[in-house]
């Protein structure tokens, strides 16, 4: 058997392509490769020569028929009369609203659980001990049917918030402004005049200016000792040049209250129960999740670090914020990303409760009208497939910005 350690002077031959270790991976890759590519050709040319025979066609001109359906949440326009290509654009906005929502939403449950469940309290750590238990290990599909029933059953209908004669209403709004009912929450409506561009550039600053501050304080803590103040100096940064520009551009953003006209609300933003009830539950069953994660990411680093701290004069809020929760990310971002993925795709329960996201037009109303099973199908995987690696390139970015770096 030839050697490995060959001269460089020496000629190739083909047979190092598999006797010498060098060539010998790049070839069994080359070969697995060559396979793969000739067996997906094979599957696609048997598709399309028995769907030539059954008298099918792979095609898409079905997306620019009239739907001939509403959709009851959407964030543009769209009618019955409207194409199935902006029907699945209604459904495909209404899918990442419930993804980007629902992960804020699980961060924000995940992150404080977690933290609580290490608690010295005993009573909170239970809770959020039982919280994670029954959560996690009951069908998401589930929870999804439970809160959208409690928010139909415990919540007035619109008409209970209409005084009946001398009677008082049965339910009142929020600071009159905000009524949850069995329908769903309505809230003020924004209206933006001329002029409140720059108050929403200001706002921007504003927010960016923050991130900015406290990055600052973090470094003058660690190259010089000082522990700044944090939490007046943002909220000033953040409300003060915001407030100073609403004002001083003469009030250009104003509010559309919602009224009670007849039996219903009209004005103001409308968020259906279907939406709240799916959201909700998506963000706490992947909440209970993220809240293992966290902590055993901060379980993962050493309690020395923790003890160093505190005899340097930390407060154990500031070692948490600042000496724990750094060092554990890189523990908790990986599986957090499958979390944030799983949540994504959850979000195709929807149609359980009428909420009608891409899985409802495109491959529920959409694919049973059209008749165009294989094409819904694998513009809903390209759809899905899209999200979940955008998903995943994000937060492989930023977990690669946060993990320790070897000098």
């Amino acid at each position: 058997m030839p050697s490995t350690n060959q001269t460089h002077g020496e000629s190739f031959r083909l047979t190092q392509l598999i006797d010498d270790t060098r060539y010998r991976s790049y070839t069994f890759q080359f070969i697995a490769l060559v396979l793969l590519i000739f067996s997906v050709g094979y599957l696609y040319a048997n598709l399309v020569a028995n769907l030539k025979v059954a008298g099918l066609n792979i095609s898409y001109e079905f997306l620019g028929d009239p739907a001939g359906y509403d959709i009851n949440q959407r964030l543009i326009d769209y009618t019955s009369q409207s194409t199935h290509l902006r029907a699945s654009v209604v459904g495909l906005l209404n899918t990442l609203l419930v993804a980007f929502v629902g992960c804020f939403l699980a961060t924000i449950f995940g992150v404080t659980a977690g933290i609580l469940r290490l608690s010295n309290n005993w009573i909170v750590s239970k809770l959020m001990a039982v919280y994670v238990e029954i959560f996690r290990n009951v069908p998401v599909l589930i929870w999804i049917l439970i809160i959208n029933a409690i928010f139909m059953i415990s919540l007035p209908q619109p008409k209970a918030f209409k005084a009946r004669g001398d009677n008082p209403p049965d339910a009142e709004m929020l600071f009159d402004a905000f009524a949850f009912t069995g329908r769903g929450i309505y809230v003020p409506k924004p209206i933006f005049e001329a002029g409140s561009w720059v108050v929403a550039l200001v706002f921007f600053l504003s927010f960016i200016g923050v991130f900015v501050y406290r990055r600052y304080t973090k470094s003058v803590l660690y190259s010089q000792g000082r522990d700044l103040p944090r939490g007046w100096p943002s909220l000033v940064i953040f409300l003060l040049p915001t407030t100073l520009t609403y004002f001083l551009m003469g009030n250009p953003i104003g509010l559309e209250y919602p009224e009670l006209k007849g039996f219903n609300f009209k004005g103001g933003l409308w968020a259906r129960g279907s939406f709240v009830a799916l959201t909700l539950a998506l963000a706490i069953y992947t909440g209970a999740f993220i809240a293992e994660n966290v902590r055993a990411g901060i379980q993962a680093i050493s309690k020395g670090q923790t003890e160093a701290a505190a005899a340097l004069g930390l407060r154990p809020g500031r070692i948490m914020s600042l000496v724990i929760l750094p060092q554990a990310l890189r523990v908790i971002i990986p599986p957090m990303i499958s979390n944030f993925l799983n949540l994504t795709k959850n979000s195709s329960l929807a149609i359980a409760v009428g909420y009608m996201d891409i899985t409802g037009t495109l491959g529920g109303i959409t694919l049973n009208q059209t008749g165009r099973a294989i094409e819904a199908i694998l513009l809903l995987m390209a759809f899905y497939l899209f999200i979940s690696l955008s998903i995943s390139t994000i937060m492989n970015f930023y977990n690669n910005s946060i993990k320790l770096k070897e000098r």
